[in-house]
């Protein structure tokens, strides 16, 4: 059992594990503050465009009838199609992920650039000291042969 313990806490002490934690918290609290944009915000800005329509509260009654509200329609026992909460929702993903992009974004711009690997010092042909390919037998410019490869990259 202590085995047990000992490794339970070494996968626990690793740190993707522990980045993992933190960024779900993270995630959590942003999903609340997005929330809280997008119906205090968006939705009574939306609302007040559209006419003063209750996006988040749209909602057709399945029998048919007209109610004061979803919540007074599934008192009555009517199933309710809630279309308002669900496009809601969609604004509240569509919010977040631009977000998440924009972060992103932001992130690679703050990032350092990887320094691209070194090219190969250009071969030359010995003869007519114009630049040819790395594995040219023959000068494609003077058409001379090409003998053996020395340590620089140049004819011997």
């Amino acid at each position: 059992m202590k085995a047990f313990f000992q490794a339970f806490r070494q996968f626990i002490s690793k740190g993707n594990v522990i980045d993992l934690a933190v960024g779900v918290m993270i995630g959590s609290a942003f999903g609340k503050i997005t929330t809280s944009l997008v119906n205090d915000m968006f939705m009574p800005l939306l609302g007040l465009v559209l006419g003063k329509l209750n996006i988040s509260g749209a909602f057709i009654a399945l029998d048919g009838n007209t109610y004061a509200s979803a919540e007074a329609a599934q008192a009555a026992g009517v199933s309710t199609l809630n279309y308002g909460a669900f496009l809601q929702s969609v604004l509240d993903f569509l919010i977040i992920s631009l977000c998440v992009f924009c972060f992103i974004r932001l992130l690679q711009r703050l990032r350092p650039a990887k320094p691209e690997a070194p090219k190969p010092a250009p071969r030359l042909c010995p003869y007519c000291c114009q630049e040819i390919p790395q594995a040219a037998v023959r000068c494609p410019h003077c058409t001379s042969e090409l003998h053996e490869i020395s340590k620089e990259g140049m004819e011997a």
